[in-house]
């Protein structure tokens, strides 16, 4: 790279519910490193944020269209662009949400293009925390929206007379936690004011590790008395949901379930990716709630999946972007460290491993950095696969059955029942 870096900032509007884009103050920060910034023209409209506003912020930044911001030496955007990346040079590099473990086909894709990458997501500290993430957003946001439609589910949830609610967490990690505080609150500290002025009895959490879920007969029992089932998991196997469908029919018909993890169902992984809440829809930033006869349900989940058992769903691949300016705000301030590091060490090529902490941050976070550690070794060897129903049928059903430890051999709700 050159030693003085060009930076461009794209803009990422991938559904129409999508508003965010970097802001005019991290722009600021990184033109003020001595960095050459072209931003695409309409950055940030979304949110109210003008060309003339980008510009104000610094001498060293211009306005250019798409192709242009595509072609700078970093280009930075908060969301991958898996349909421009044609448009970024051979040694290039892109700062972008990645999830190189989930996304096989998308670190090839970097690799045949002479792309290197820095995956926000995988910045992690000495310890492996996450320095640029907004999980309370992930957690507030989603049980926001879920107990918003519990309270169109559920009839009786200002009566007086009625128990605590009920809210299952999958997961005690960090967005777990927040989900817990969420949960305990309604969702928002609003409706928390509302519902206990009203002299309601609150909301019981119950949290679940992992080690738990594989239990049928439990699962089934929490399920029962769940009013709402919050996903916040980290699967070390993404290849076999941890909730299979079947488990669903014991949820009662009110009930929501709240997706805050979003994994895709992805097919070109070796086995491919599925939900670990099995046969729920993935929603977005224009669609987050899903009814049981919502018609975008079978659009969005492969036909092999069972989908049968089915109740209100909330779930958005990125719940921080509901608030975007907000989300958009405590991005930039955990990135403008981090990049004034990267401008100081000339590029990826310079980050050492003895370096400071968000140097060694950076370098774990780089996409032939990671490559080399067993987990992007295990990623690289994986078989691109392109589709989730093979040329037989019910090969789903059959590769989830096969597997070692499958929560969904064998199982059904017979079984479910006799240890309820």
């Amino acid at each position: 790279m050159n030693q003085q870096l060009s930076f461009g900032f794209p803009s990422m509007h991938q559904e129409r519910g999508e508003r965010r884009d970097f802001l005019p103050d991290l722009v600021r920060r990184v033109a003020d490193l001595g960095c050459p910034t072209v931003i695409e023209s309409g950055l940030g409209c979304a949110i109210g944020v003008t060309d003339d506003d980008y510009l104000a912020a610094s001498v060293s930044v211009r306005v250019g269209d798409a192709a242009q911001a595509m072609a700078q030496d970093v280009v930075m955007v908060l969301r991958a662009p898996d349909d421009r990346l044609n448009s970024m040079r051979p040694g290039a590099l892109l700062i972008s949400m990645l999830h190189y473990p989930t996304r096989p086909a998308r670190v090839r894709r970097l690799l045949e293009l002479g792309i290197d990458a820095i995956s926000i997501d995988s910045i992690v500290d000495d310890h492996g925390q996450r320095l640029v993430e907004n999980m309370r957003a992930v957690g507030w946001n989603g049980l926001d929206a879920a107990f918003e439609a519990l309270s169109r589910t559920c009839p009786w949830l200002t009566d007086p007379a009625r128990g605590p609610l009920r809210v299952a967490v999958l997961g005690p990690g960090m967005v777990g936690k927040h989900a817990v505080e969420a949960a305990t609150k309604y969702g928002s500290f609003e409706r928390d004011a509302t519902l206990t002025d009203m002299g309601l009895p609150g909301v019981e959490v119950t949290v679940v590790g992992r080690n738990a879920t594989g239990h049928a007969a439990s699962m089934c029992r929490l399920l029962r008395r769940t009013d709402i089932l919050v996903d916040a998991t980290q699967r070390s196997d993404t290849g076999r949901p941890l909730v299979p469908n079947s488990w669903l029919a014991y949820l009662p018909h009110h009930a929501v379930i709240c997706d805050l993890v979003v994994d895709p169902y992805l097919s070109d992984g070796h086995p491919p990716t599925v939900r670990s809440i099995e046969g729920i829809p993935l929603g977005d930033l224009d669609q987050w709630v899903f009814q049981p006869d919502d018609p975008r349900w079978d659009e969005t989940v492969p036909p092999d999946v069972p989908s049968e058992h089915r109740r209100t769903v909330v779930s958005c691949r990125a719940w921080p972007g509901i608030k975007p300016e907000e989300c958009m705000r405590h991005y930039g301030s955990q990135l403008a460290p981090l990049l004034s590091t990267l401008v100081a060490r000339r590029g990826v090529t310079g980050l050492r491993a003895g370096g400071g902490m968000h140097e060694r941050a950076l370098r774990r976070a780089e996409l032939r950095h990671w490559l080399d550690t067993p987990t992007g070794q295990e990623v690289s060897r994986l078989p691109i696969r392109h589709s989730l129903r093979p040329a037989a049928a019910g090969t789903y059903a059959a590769d989830q059955a096969a597997r070692p430890g499958s929560a969904v051999g064998g199982l059904d709700l017979d079984e479910c029942r006799r240890g309820v």
